[in-house]
């Protein structure tokens, strides 16, 4: 296949630019944002970047794509003084600089916006973002002014007084955004930023990006996302194993196009068509209650709230994506609030909602590292409330965690360590309760090859596999164990269209076998292309049913901000309700 298409082309001054036909004689005037040049990093046994060359114009989107383990994250640490290139030249506005460390990097006007937020959630948004500068303008009301003033220039909506953790997380996405402006950043790069938001929030994401550009500020943009890039860019350049393979003028590149570049194949879809869903209950949990922990327990809903779920959704106050203190608000302090569900053999549940509205709590509740107050919880016949975690392991619950570095894996562990979490007791990782390190070993290479993990090999530790990587092992090892149900939390955030297709044909072809599925997702496509059935969680209860077949992912995002659609029905969770349509 060739590695160029018609659309894709050097960037500019060499082309015309994207967003408009003098665009580039405007940017042609100064010089460019960023030049890399022959960038070539290496680390033991791997090749992370190779003569990589990238050009980004001054006061435009460059989008950043590339498969998982092509090399972006480490060209961006280089660019952001974390990493230092083994070769190459970097120039910023002109000017070949040289970065010992993020603070060189920061002085010459770059900021970088982590996919994993780095706030203290116990401190204000003026505190959070004066901390480390505080030579910049003190932390009093001279920092408060700027702070408001950089918020209104760039229209953040950012409140200083506000305390982090009731922050929903498009917020405090806008907060870490501030923290590089209040730094004096020209150039901002921006890790996944969509990963965790629903649509609404991406559009006002995309339109904070366009009032940066508008006043000069140039944003590099990583994402997996192809359908946003192309919303929202000037300019793409694609990564692949390393190395640069192209450029692309999103007025006519297609994500087809931008897939094929990445990876090869074209874009995956995660919709399943055929139906395996049973009438054989895998799963049901009944009156799943949790409260606050050193609460009392919660007083019911206020007698003002209509009887009908569904309708609530009307006169509720939105909130978006509360901590979980903000989301207790409307029912005093539960976490769980009477949750029943069924889920059949060969059925996936997708649970909607934005994050802190108690999916935590459940897949806890599900896994037995929380104690409910009340509430039933029955696998496969067998009531599971009150076993242990390895018991539910032994017992046939697999585990996806939505975040793979503090629940999925031990960062400085080998990989074939890392196979074995979870699972010690369980063939092939033990014979006879005792651990078999050479099965384990050999088990774990088998992941390697038929996930495609790509690893120079299972010693080395987990941290040095990218993101997407991570999620590969850790899939490979839940799907390896055979488990009766899987809780599958956010399973492909962070990763890359062709892991993308890996993952959701595991859970495809192991849901046609009998497998049952819960399922929670940010990824609104994946929710409703792979679920069988959509429930949708506000505020620690299970409000209403979606039918994947009809409903949009708009209106879906809606209704996890606690706004009615017509595609919603009224749910009383009782535990039937999950039955297959």
């Amino acid at each position: 296949m060739s590695q160029r298409h018609d659309n894709f082309a050097p960037p500019c001054p060499s082309a015309p630019t994207p967003s408009g036909q003098g665009e580039c004689a405007i940017n042609a005037s100064s010089p460019p944002a960023v030049e890399l040049h022959g960038i070539t990093k290496r680390f033991p046994g791997v090749v992370a970047n190779k003569d990589i060359a990238i050009t980004v114009r001054k006061g435009t989107v460059h989008a950043l794509i590339g498969e998982n383990g092509a090399g972006k994250s480490t060209l961006m640490k280089i660019l952001y003084g974390m990493q230092k290139p083994d070769e190459g030249t970097i120039a910023v506005d002109g000017e070949q600089v040289a970065f010992a460390s993020p603070g060189d990097a920061i002085a010459r006007g770059i900021g970088m916006v982590h996919q994993h937020f780095m706030l203290a959630d116990n401190l204000t948004v003026l505190e959070n973002v004066v901390l480390g500068g505080e030579k910049l303008h003190g932390i009093g009301g001279k920092a408060r002014r700027k702070i408001q003033e950089i918020s209104d220039a760039y229209g953040l909506g950012v409140r200083p007084d506000a305390l982090v953790e009731d922050l929903g997380v498009a917020d405090r996405q806008r907060v870490e955004i501030l923290k590089v402006l209040y730094r004096g950043a020209r150039i901002l790069i921006l890790d996944e930023p969509t990963a965790v938001l629903v649509p609404q929030e991406v559009d006002a994401l995309f339109d904070n990006l366009r009032e940066l550009k508008s006043e000069g500020l140039t944003v590099i943009f990583i994402s997996h996302k192809l359908g946003e890039v192309l919303k929202v860019a000037d300019d793409i350049t694609v990564i692949r194993r390393g190395t640069t393979v192209g450029t692309a003028d999103p007025k006519t590149a297609t994500t087809k196009q931008l897939a094929e570049l990445m990876v090869g194949t074209e874009l995956p879809s995660p919709e399943t068509r055929e139906s395996t869903v049973t009438d054989i209950p895998m799963l049901q949990v009944t009156g799943l209650t949790l409260t606050e922990s050193g609460a009392a327990p919660a007083a019911p809903l206020t007698t003002a709230a209509p009887e009908d779920p569904a309708e609530a959704l009307d006169v509720v106050e939105v909130v978006e994506g509360p901590h979980p203190a903000v989301a207790l608000a409307f029912g005093g302090r539960k976490l769980l609030d009477d949750i029943s569900l069924t889920i059949h053999k060969g059925e996936i549940l997708g649970i909607a909602g934005v994050e802190g509205n108690g999916q935590t709590e459940l897949i806890e509740a599900l896994m037995g590292m929380n104690s409910p107050d009340a509430g039933v919880i029955t696998l496969d016949g067998t009531d599971i409330s009150a076993t242990s975690v390895r018991k539910r392991r032994e017992g046939g619950i697999g585990y996806i965690p939505e975040d793979r570095h503090r629940h999925g894996l031990l960062l400085e562990a080998p990989l074939w360590e890392n196979r074995i979490l979870g699972h010690v007791t369980e063939v092939p990782n033990s014979k006879r309760g005792i651990l078999d390190p050479k099965a384990a070993r050999l088990d774990t290479e088998r992941i390697v090859r038929e996930y495609d993990v790509r690893t120079p090999g299972i010693d080395v530790t987990a941290a040095s596999l990218s993101g997407g990587n991570q999620q590969k092992l850790i899939v490979g090892r839940e799907m390896s164990h055979h488990p009766k149900f899987l809780i599958a939390a956010h399973p492909t955030r962070g990763v890359d269209v062709g892991a993308q297709a890996q993952i959701w044909d595991a859970i495809r072809d192991a849901r046609s076998e009998g497998l049952a599925v819960l399922l929670i997702s940010a990824d609104l496509d994946e929710l409703i292309g792979l679920s069988d059935t959509l429930r949708v969680m506000y505020r620690g209860r299970l409000v209403a049913d979606a039918d994947p077949a009809t409903i949009t992912p708009e209106e879906l995002g809606s209704a996890m901000t606690g706004a009615a659609t017509g595609h919603l029905e009224g749910n009383d969770q009782h535990p039937e309700d999950g039955d297959a349509r």
